[in-house]
């Protein structure tokens, strides 16, 4: 019996039922050789941590543009949060870590600079429109590995699609994902826009803060438990009425006292600009782009290859290549 063949047995023999087994994946979407040491989901979760686009997350925007600070989240920060809610939510229930873990890494890897202001942006330019986590499903099935793609089970594919919007996915693991990123942003927001003095912890809605919590650790422990209480009552993935309710009543503060707060986003709009010029500027100018994406260019559109090429940058990359295609330098003598 190999190490994999252990794992897996293990699996049978622990998880509970409605847990989603490594030994009965529905595959990839190319067929390949099993590891000996690791199970399908283990390996998943390898290739997005050592993939570049896991990498570049560490300088996306999260909320706060080029904060000036050292504690603000970023959208690298803001992933492992969510994998670690989402681990401590499906090893209570007896569902399958390995794959929780897997779709929480992977879920926002298609994001934008720039926060969601730059999706906006993206969703406006590109006629196609654009969705993160569509885009996060793009990256690891078509851009990364130099266009070859990670190669995923389905079961982590569905899970980083049906993370965000009306879609739900298959697994319960991968409606853990969905849950734990709202407990994630919602609560680690909060905390960074006290930080920045956008608001004060007296500010936030009184009914709900003594239902869930006076503090950050407070309201999330509040929600990881509500989630294992019902799914141990009901065989669910989800929340109690009440609770889900003030979790959602939280969200819609924060989106009326920093999301859209002109004083927290008053430079979204540059953010916004940058990436819009980027991409009009590629669409036009595809050999510009590098050899894989002018490769997308040749087989898609120009449209999909300056999309895809835009998406994957980093706050800073985008700003650079914006000052080096439009911001006129100084003529220096040879």
């Amino acid at each position: 019996m190999t190490v994999r063949e252990h794992l897996e047995e293990i699996e049978r023999r622990v998880l509970e039922p409605g847990a989603c087994l490594a030994a009965g994946s529905q595959g990839r979407l190319r067929p390949e050789p099993e590891s000996d040491a690791r199970t399908c989901f283990m390996r998943d979760r390898d290739r997005i941590i050592h993939s570049k686009a896991f990498r570049r997350l560490k300088h996306k925007t999260q909320v706060f543009l080029s904060p000036e600070g050292d504690h603000y989240r970023t959208r690298l920060t803001h992933t492992l949060e969510v994998s670690q809610i989402s681990r401590t939510i499906a090893r209570g229930l007896g569902l399958n870590e390995d794959l929780t873990e897997a779709i929480a890494l992977g879920h926002d890897l298609g994001h934008t600079a720039f926060g969601h202001a730059g999706e906006r942006a993206l969703d406006e330019a590109f006629p196609a429109g654009f969705r993160h986590n569509q885009q996060s499903l793009r990256v690891v099935d078509r851009l990364e590995n130099g266009g070859a793609g990670l190669n995923l089970t389905f079961e982590v594919r569905d899970g980083i699609l049906c993370h965000s919007g009306s879609q739900r996915a298959q697994t319960k693991e991968g409606r853990i994902v969905h849950f734990a990123d709202r407990i994630a942003y919602i609560n680690h927001d909060i905390d960074d826009a006290i930080r920045a003095g956008i608001l004060h912890q007296s500010d936030l809605p009184r009914g709900v803060t003594r239902l869930l919590g006076e503090t950050h650790s407070r309201r999330i422990n509040t929600l990881v438990e509500a989630m294992l209480r019902y799914g141990r009552q009901t065989g669910e993935v989800g929340l109690e009425e009440e609770t889900e309710a003030a979790m959602l009543e939280l969200r819609d503060f924060m989106f009326r006292r920093v999301y859209l707060n002109p004083v927290a986003k008053g430079e979204e709009y540059k953010g916004q600009g940058i990436l819009q010029q980027l991409y009009y500027y590629f669409v036009e100018h595809a050999d510009d782009l590098p050899p894989d994406y002018m490769q997308i260019a040749m087989a898609e559109s120009a449209e999909r290859a300056a999309c895809d090429y835009v998406a994957g940058m980093t706050d800073r990359f985008a700003v650079d290549t914006f000052t080096h295609l439009f911001i006129p330098r100084g003529w220096n003598k040879v």
